[in-house]
């Protein structure tokens, strides 16, 4: 398997553009299947997850071209209901595919979907939801087969505010007579995205962004091209790299309004921060003070797939930090490979510990998950010495080529093959 290896000690400087979101292409190439036409996804990002989708989406008959970096979907041939385990066990996002199966064929079979190990991600609110719309649903086998004959629109209530069960609800319900709310869902920008593709096709969904979602049922979907949003998540994850590693870095395509909570504890741990409409820049001395409290929570609030960055860059500042995760058990799991390489992290529970040390030393360690191992990077870049990260598949599911975008901006990194 490949790995990283980076020698520590070098600042970032440059700019870079931000790709589109993963978060935000894997459901909006799932929902592409309501589409009878051709969809046309411009500038869709090509990481591992991205790739794996399409697969899933070729195994039900779409037929799929590579237009530079544009994917074109021809969808008219979607019959199959039932998709492949190959790869739908291998990312989390395959369980985006009920939705739309439900819309196009009102029946859709799924096998239980995979991704990182961060916790339990139960799908039971997608059942849920699924269930209100009329769907029967049998679990068997390490499958869901669900029959949607008798689907009709309706009221739904989220026990939590779950990103993929909202947006697996208003996919089911784009083709539905009559009208569909979905209340204290979740409002996360990419749910918003998914909104704004669907309904340039056609679709009639409003109320992205709030708690309530209302989906007026359509006929048909038409053909659409469609630019998703730029990644938060990767944006988020450069800034916090050009903080521990210092330096001076503008990042085109980033939205500050994404990536409110963030910016706001950067600023406490010292960087200068800028902000524009399509752009975030960002200059770090390298000397980090200590943020005394992070929690993660739903969108708005500060987001659980920045807090392995953040804890990685409150290693080596002035003082003690109390990290708090409130949404998955296991984002903890890279503080093990942290010790490794000198941190100082005590782990209680669902909180973490983290007290300052004076430099972190390079050394060979595992990415466990997707957000820790781009985690373990951003800890080599300042650790002394050589680091070697291993499993680096983990990082290539949400960060196309991280290797070649550090080193355009004077990290010293190198993928061994």
């Amino acid at each position: 398997m490949d790995k990283f290896q980076i020698v520590g000690g070098y600042p970032l400087r440059g700019t870079l553009d931000i790709p589109t979101a993963k978060n935000a292409c894997l459901p909006i190439l799932a929902g592409s299947i309501m589409c009878s036409d051709t969809v046309k996804i411009i500038d869709c990002a090509k990481f591992s997850d991205i790739i794996y989708m399409t697969k899933i989406l070729e195994g039900l008959g779409a037929k799929i071209i590579e237009d530079g970096d544009d994917l074109v979907l021809d969808m008219s041939d979607i019959k199959n209901f039932a998709t492949s385990d190959e790869y739908t066990k291998k990312i989390r996002s395959s369980i985006f595919l009920l939705g739309p199966l439900l819309s196009r064929c009102h029946h859709a079979k799924v096998a239980y979907p995979g991704g990182c190990n961060i916790g339990s991600r139960p799908i039971d609110l997608h059942l849920k939801g699924l269930r209100c719309l009329g769907v029967k649903i049998i679990e068997r086998h390490g499958y869901i087969y669900c029959d949607g004959s008798n689907m009709h629109a309706g009221d739904i209530y989220l026990d939590l505010p779950s990103v993929g069960a909202t947006e697996n609800i208003m996919m089911a319900s784009v083709m539905l007579d009559g009208v569909t709310t979905i209340n204290n869902c979740a409002k996360e920008p990419e749910i918003e995205d998914l909104q704004n593709f669907i309904n340039a096709m056609g679709g009639k969904v409003s109320g992205a962004g709030t708690s309530v979602i209302t989906i007026t049922g359509v006929d048909k979907l038409h053909s659409v091209e469609y630019t998703p949003i730029r990644d938060r998540i990767i944006a988020g994850t450069y800034m916090i790299a050009t903080a521990m590693a210092g330096g001076d870095v503008t990042l085109n395509g980033a939205s500050a309004n994404h990536l409110v909570a963030l910016i706001s504890k950067l600023r406490q741990s010292g960087c200068q921060i800028d902000t524009y409409c399509d752009k975030i820049h960002i200059v770090a001395s390298g000397n980090i003070q200590a943020v005394s409290h992070i929690e993660t929570q739903p969108y708005p609030g500060y987001p659980t797939d920045l807090q392995s960055q953040m804890l990685t860059l409150m290693t080596v500042s002035d003082g003690t930090t109390i990290i708090k995760e409130n949404l998955f058990e296991n984002r903890f799991n890279i503080t093990s490979e942290l010790t490794k390489m000198g941190a100082d992290i005590k782990v209680v529970d669902r909180m973490a510990i983290v007290r300052g040390v004076k430099e972190l030393n390079g050394a060979e360690v595992q990415a466990q998950d997707l957000r820790g191992g781009a985690s373990l990077v951003i800890a080599a870049l300042r650790a002394k010495g050589y680091t070697t990260i291993e499993n680096v598949y983990h990082i290539d599911r949400g960060y196309s080529h991280m290797e070649d975008d550090l080193a355009r901006l004077g990290a010293h990194i190198k993928r061994i093959v």
